[in-house]
């Protein structure tokens, strides 16, 4: 399950402190050598001020209660180092923290830079010194202290570029405090800014949405309604084309999604062409799952990918568990992944048979026989499905489900108004984008 693991295409678009969670997971389900992930936490760690956090690995890798003598004097610099930070930022710092002084700002940012300086003596040096300060605190590892100074920076700031650098560092923040619905809304408001942007090039505002999309599998997988939203972004066309270019292994995230929503959405047959067109260039049991039932129809094959997509849910630090209290849990998307797979083949199986021997259908849904019956009957008692099952000679009867003419007319009229919506706005696009005369 190794070669399956995401984690080294995943972890060069999150912030290292991100990579840390996926680490922590990793070693507890023993997919690497303990030794390695050890090594992987000490190389991020040197590139953050969390140097208390570096000795303790040290010391586990290296079985020693002996540090770096380097290591010592990194801990004294950044003591040190914080120090000057929190005096710098002191004025701001103790003008936020006094509820009667916070009244008097405005949503009118100029403003409250006028009466900063005019009342307080707070100037631009001092509210950089909170963004430092922020940053600083969010590098040693105080996410709680940097999410809400960089919460009060953004409300002071009227630079755009230190803003969206802030936005990114609360969002991050967020995500290690397991806040998911603060979370959420900082991802909505980065999507925001970034869909509607100008970019010095394209390209950084594809990498920008590349980002995002890492960033928010945390959320997703971890959110209420996450497995809902994560098919709303991912799907649409601009983040889509980006996954298609830069980062086809987020289509394992997506696949996952359209399995595990029971609302199935119309979305979801353009979604198997995606399938289709990149399983040369990105592939794993999840996305070759669906390609053996809707492109190959390929039951024993799809049969058998399922067997493995249940060992790679387990093993995926987004699918597999969800951190709860700060202990792992088990998540039931296993269950969920596995009961809709199983409807998916019964569903495709059935539209080209019309009777269908019980013990083969058992196997094709890699359960016994008895398992089989039940999960059928219930089956069609929940679904109103139209088919019904003769215990004596062992087979499912499909009735013939002729389509409804009216119905056809609808999805065809509801077609051609979106292709016509699509088609304007295209030529709308054209017309506005040319020189004027």
């Amino acid at each position: 399950m190794a070669s399956y693991d995401l984690t080294p295409r995943i972890a060069p678009n999150l912030d290292r402190h991100l990579v840390f969670p996926l680490l922590e997971f990793l070693q507890e389900r023993q997919l690497h050598p303990d030794e390695q992930i050890l090594k992987a936490k000490i190389e991020l760690l040197n590139k953050t001020n969390m140097v208390d956090y570096a000795m303790d690995i040290h010391k586990s890798l290296y079985h020693t209660d002996d540090v770096p003598q380097d290591m010592i004097e990194r801990r004294v610099e950044v003591v040190a180092r914080l120090k000057a930070l929190e005096d710098a930022a002191a004025p701001l710092v103790t003008f936020l923290q006094n509820p009667n002084a916070v009244q008097e700002l405005r949503a009118d940012k100029h403003y409250n830079l006028q009466m900063l300086n005019d009342r307080y003596l707070i100037g631009p040096d001092q509210i950089e010194a909170l963004y430092q300060y922020a940053k600083f605190q969010f590098e040693c590892g105080n996410y709680s202290g940097a999410a809400d100074y960089l919460y009060q920076y953004r409300a002071l700031c009227t630079n755009s570029e230190r803003s969206l650098s802030a936005l990114w560092g609360k969002l991050a923040a967020e995500i290690l405090m397991q806040n998911w619905d603060i979370a959420l809304e900082e991802l909505n408001r980065l999507k925001e800014i970034i869909d509607s942007k100008s970019f010095s090039s394209p390209l950084n505002q594809v990498q920008s949405r590349i980002w995002l999309m890492h960033w928010s599998l945390f959320i997703f997988f971890n959110h209420d309604n996450g497995r809902t939203q994560i098919i709303d972004l991912f799907n649409q066309d601009k983040y889509l084309n980006a996954i298609q270019t830069s980062a086809p292994h987020l289509l394992r995230y997506l696949a996952t999604a359209f399995i595990v929503n029971k609302r199935r959405r119309p979305q979801f047959k353009d979604f198997i062409k995606v399938i289709q067109l990149e399983q040369y260039s990105y592939k794993d049991p999840i996305t070759e799952f669906l390609a053996c039932v809707y492109v190959n129809y390929d039951f024993d094959g799809a049969q058998r990918k399922m067997r493995e997509c249940e060992e790679v849910i387990l093993n995926d630090p987004f699918l597999g568990k969800r951190v709860e209290e700060g202990n792992f849990s088990t998540v039931p998307l296993r269950e969920e992944f596995l009961e809709n797979a199983r409807l998916f083949i019964f569903e495709t199986y059935c539209r080209s048979h019309q009777r269908i021997d019980m013990g083969v259908l058992a196997e094709k849904l890699n359960l016994n026989y008895e398992e089989a019956e039940r999960w059928i009957v219930n089956l069609i008692r929940n679904s109103k499905l139209d088919a019904k099952i003769d215990s004596e000679t062992g087979t499912v009867t499909m009735e013939p489900n002729r389509p409804n003419v009216y119905e056809q007319l609808i999805d065809h009229t509801k077609a051609l108004q979106g292709r016509t919506y699509k088609l304007v706005s295209q030529i709308l696009e054209h017309v506005q984008a040319q020189p004027a005369r």
